[in-house]
């Protein structure tokens, strides 16, 4: 089969198109051909090594997530079966014609949903999904500020927390171009980060009491200073490190106010607690089947010209995702 991959750690251009076997199932689980994979952060840090410590077995190949028809099941899988449409979440590298994933991490998706849709939704739904409700424990009336408010996540959480009642939605953006992405998947306010500050702001912003929920996938500096507009009973959850950095925290704030420092990987948690994919699956499907939830596609490319496609995220000019196309 037809894969992308590296042979070597670096810059984009170490992508190549491989010839590979193509992957078998036992019997939980599923073989899948590929019909789209969405390209994701954690995918350019597979591709620079920094998720192998420098070394690793070659070829490396990228991805979290994949759309596409059922081909195979294994003798002991219920939940799909061939010829169906699924997204899944393969515990391999997803940029190939043909993926293998747990029948546990497999889920059917309406034929109803767009195919652009079904390629760009499942990391960014189950991860907004899984930070709001499983790690944040988000209320209806509370309020949220989301960082990267324009990414795949960003505009995602934003919509979940939306449909969930929020009273409040604050977004944070790197430049001015970006704000109005966030605007549009239904921040009340945009606030970009040009300056690097913003917990003045959203203290003005909430009547001097905070925010109830940080979504914090910057780190740094930016995980310090949204301790300082962070209210009483609230939770800030830190799920990445953008800014290549991270923080010290004074753990002696917390007891007297109550907050919580609450930490969250879709990486990990497909490996230690698959059951909490299951858990979200029915209300991630149904947003999507409804029309509740939209992923902005901003870009998309054919599987081959996955180094393109890598090269237009690293310029952090983009919005909303940038999917591959089988």
């Amino acid at each position: 089969m037809k894969a992308i991959g590296c042979m070597e750690f670096g810059d984009p251009s170490v992508l190549k198109i491989l010839s590979l076997p193509s992957p078998s199932c036992d019997k939980h689980q599923v073989l899948i051909r590929t019909e789209g994979v969405s390209v994701n952060y954690a995918d350019l840090q597979t591709r620079r090594g920094a998720y192998h410590a420098g070394s690793s077995t070659f070829p490396v190949i990228p991805g979290l997530d994949a759309a596409g028809i059922v081909e195979k099941v294994g003798a002991q899988v219920t939940n799909v079966q061939v010829g169906q449409r699924v997204i899944a979440f393969p515990h391999t590298g997803t940029y190939a014609e043909y993926v293998v994933a747990d029948s546990n991490l497999v889920f059917p998706i309406a034929e109803t949903v767009p195919l652009d849709q079904a390629i760009a939704c499942p990391l960014v739904t189950f991860t907004s999904r899984m930070l709001l409700d499983k790690v944040a424990r988000f209320e209806k009336e509370e309020t949220i500020l989301v960082h990267a408010a324009s990414g795949g996540v960003g505009t995602t959480a934003i919509q979940m927390a939306r449909n969930k009642g929020a009273k409040k939605i604050i977004g944070t953006v790197g430049s001015r171009e970006k704000m109005q992405a966030a605007l549009d998947a239904g921040a009340d306010t945009v606030l970009c980060l040009e300056n690097g500050s913003f917990e003045d702001a959203v203290m003005e912003m909430t009547s001097g009491k905070g925010v109830d929920v940080i979504l914090d996938s910057l780190g740094g500096n930016y995980t310090a200073n949204g301790m300082k507009c962070l209210a009483p009973y609230g939770r800030l959850v830190a799920f990445g490190n953008a800014s290549h950095s991270y923080s010290d925290l004074n753990t002696g704030s917390l007891h007297s106010s109550c907050r919580s420092v609450l930490g969250f990987s879709i990486g990990s948690t497909r490996r230690m607690r698959p059951a909490w994919f299951a858990d979200v699956s029915s209300s991630v499907l149904a947003d999507l089947e409804n029309g509740r939830i939209h992923i902005p596609v901003s870009a998309r490319f054919p599987l081959n010209d996955a180094a393109k496609a890598h090269a237009l995220l690293e310029q952090r000019k983009i919005t909303g995702k940038v999917i591959l196309e089988a």
